[in-house]
């Protein structure tokens, strides 16, 4: 098998210099218009900052079951899983805590005000128009969480088709999704219905018993236009039941919902420039079926910025953000019930004069129990010639304790916020419109460090943690090729003990590659990461996952996609004792209609 991949790899390698040489540049290449960088579109390469675009192309010959199914091959992202679908896992950014990564869903925050992380394993690819992943510290435009980046899912809109697909595969896995679209005149409508089923297999090692999963996810999307100006409704839930094994190895399960309503209005104010105004509702809900315990979190945000006209070579954008959320929860015996409050002010320039470009942003927060918190970034960008461009940041970002931080279980009250400073150097380099080599040096410091001490079995702030890195990357796309490589090696150490933050590989390196074969494409997807330190002292071995797909166009309406996981058929683990799907596949027939 391992022989197999060598001669896949060495056959596009090779397939790839063949192309390049007389192959004409896709006229999209890498420019995909972006808004999560700097709150505005701009194209990706003119962030100041590494951006990273997961596109729905990427997502439909991926097969992947949930978004961690994607972010899993991002360079930069560890992905720690604790079992199979539909099981909490955890994405660590650059090295920071899995509750540093802010998770927006058309740019409303989605980590609840319980547990901190978002519940990225109950998100369904079906809904997904793209991904954007910007990296390090982005608290002077999104608050609180943004201290490792931020994971902005955009999902689909209104469009001129509608499909149908049907999924089967490895534990019993059965899915139907559809959707709809269409447009007529000012009016944009769209819906996604995505229902999920498998019988999974168990949570932890040495465990016998399968848990299984069931997940149904709809996103509605209805806006108008009226003249210049827009108003759009959404709607985004997922409601189910996960299966898994307690501590003790006991068969239990839970349901969850969460969902997401937003209203946004966007409309231009004569020659004073464009506002727009979010009014969001989120609900996240856990309920365990064998026991009283429960979390909830329910938040209404307004978020308002309004950009100004352009006035020699500046775009000022400034906003204000307000938040209203109740947090409770009951576990093992202890509850509680929080309101929060958060009042921001924040400010940005974009300044482009010649060959240099500034990006300056800062944010005022008042939060109801951790009081006024100030946070900034600055980044400075200069092209050196048309190919060579390098750019510097500095920034500061933060993470306000949640409720179960303070008063859940192993809670301490006397938390404090957790606050960073960054630093990085971007140099990129592009040969030509479809090709871009990129490096990255990133020093952060984050000061009262949450961790849990087993010790005492509660949560404690610690002194500093310090995380260093470098990542090294190249993105090709050609006639039939798309290829992304990337190298990192960062380290991520507790400043006092010098110990190893939990569950982040010091070395990793990952591939995407496709290539097209007339109206078929076939695909590869691996990722090896080195070893990493675990709950407990003990030291996760590092380990080699390799993915396959193929999509076949069966005409002009029907597709059929495979996906084969695990390859080479690995034992790993991405978080110590919990178990990883060995070899299995999947199959999807869809059909298009216009």
């Amino acid at each position: 098998m391992a022989m197999t991949v060598a001669a896949m790899l060495t056959a596009m390698a090779t397939g790839a210099q063949a192309q390049s040489a007389g192959a004409p540049d896709s006229p999209a290449g890498l420019d995909t218009l972006i808004v999560t960088a700097t709150r505005t579109p701009i194209p990706a390469s003119e962030s100041l900052v590494p951006v990273t675009v997961i596109t729905r192309e990427q997502i439909e010959r991926s097969l992947a079951t949930d978004v961690l199914d994607l972010l899993r091959f991002e360079a930069g992202l560890d992905v720690a899983r604790t079992g199979g679908p539909g099981q909490a896992a955890a994405v660590f950014v650059r090295g920071s805590e899995s509750n540093h990564a802010l998770v927006l869903i058309d740019g409303v925050r989605i980590n609840p005000g319980t547990i901190g992380a978002a519940p990225l394993q109950n998100l369904a690819p079906s809904v997904i128009q793209r991904i954007e992943i910007v990296k390090g510290v982005r608290s002077s435009l999104y608050g609180t969480d943004a201290i490792g980046g931020v994971i902005n899912i955009i999902t689909r809109g209104g469009r001129e088709r509608s499909e149908t697909a049907v999924r089967s595969g490895s534990f019993d896995t059965r899915q139907i999704q559809t959707s709809f679209g269409r447009r007529a005149g000012a009016v944009d409508l769209g819906l996604n219905l995505d229902w999920s089923e498998t019988d999974g297999f168990p949570t932890y090692r040495g465990d016998d018993n399968d848990r299984g999963y069931e997940n149904f996810s709809a996103n509605a999307h209805a806006g108008i236009s009226l003249g210049s100006a827009s108003v759009t409704l959404r709607h985004w839930q997922a409601t189910g039941t996960t299966q898994y094994s307690d501590f003790f190895r006991i068969p239990v399960d839970q349901d969850y919902l969460n969902a997401v309503s937003a209203l946004e209005v966007a409309a231009p104010i004569g020659a004073f420039g464009d506002t727009r105004v979010i009014l969001s509702h989120l609900r996240d809900e856990i309920e365990q079926n064998q026991a009283p315990d429960f979390v909830e979190s329910e938040r209404s945000t307004m978020d308002l910025q309004h950009t100004f006209p352009d006035w020699r070579g500046h775009t000022l954008m400034a906003g204000a953000y307000l938040v209203e959320e109740d947090a409770s929860a009951l576990s093992f015996g202890l509850g509680f019930d929080e309101d929060t409050s958060v009042r921001a002010l924040f400010l940005q320039d974009l300044i482009r004069q010649g060959d240099h470009e500034v990006q300056l942003a800062a944010r005022y927060t008042e939060h109801s129990d951790f009081g006024g918190q100030s946070t900034w970034n600055a980044e400075y960008g200069y092209r050196i010639t048309p190919r060579w461009r390098v750019s510097a940041g500095l920034g500061t970002a933060y993470r306000a304790p949640d409720a179960t931080d303070r008063f859940g279980f192993g809670g301490n009250p006397d938390l404090e916020p957790e606050t960073a400073r960054e630093a990085q150097l971007v140099l990129r380099y592009a040969p030509a419109p479809d090709s871009r080599v990129s490096v990255e040096l990133y020093h952060k410091d984050i000061d009262d460090l949450i961790e849990f001490d087993l010790a005492a079995f509660r949560l404690r702030n610690i002194d500093t943690a310090e995380i260093r890195g470098l990542q090294v990357s190249w993105d090709r796309r050609w006639e039939h090729w798309e290829m992304r490589v990337s190298a990192v090696r960062q380290q991520a150490r507790d400043g006092a003990t010098d110990e190893r933050l939990l569950r982040r590989a010091e070395k990793s390196v990952s591939l995407t590659a496709s290539r097209d074969v007339g109206r078929h494409t076939l695909g590869l997807s691996l990722v090896a990461n080195g070893e990493r330190a675990g709950v407990g002292g003990e030291t996760m071995g590092g380990y080699l996952l390799t993915n396959v797909n193929a999509r076949f166009r069966l005409g002009d309406s029907w597709r059929l996609t495979g996906r084969i996981e695990n390859l080479l058929d690995r034992d790993y683990e991405t978080a110590a004792g919990f178990n990883m799907a060995g070899r299995s596949g999947y199959l999807e027939l869809g059909y298009v209609w216009r």
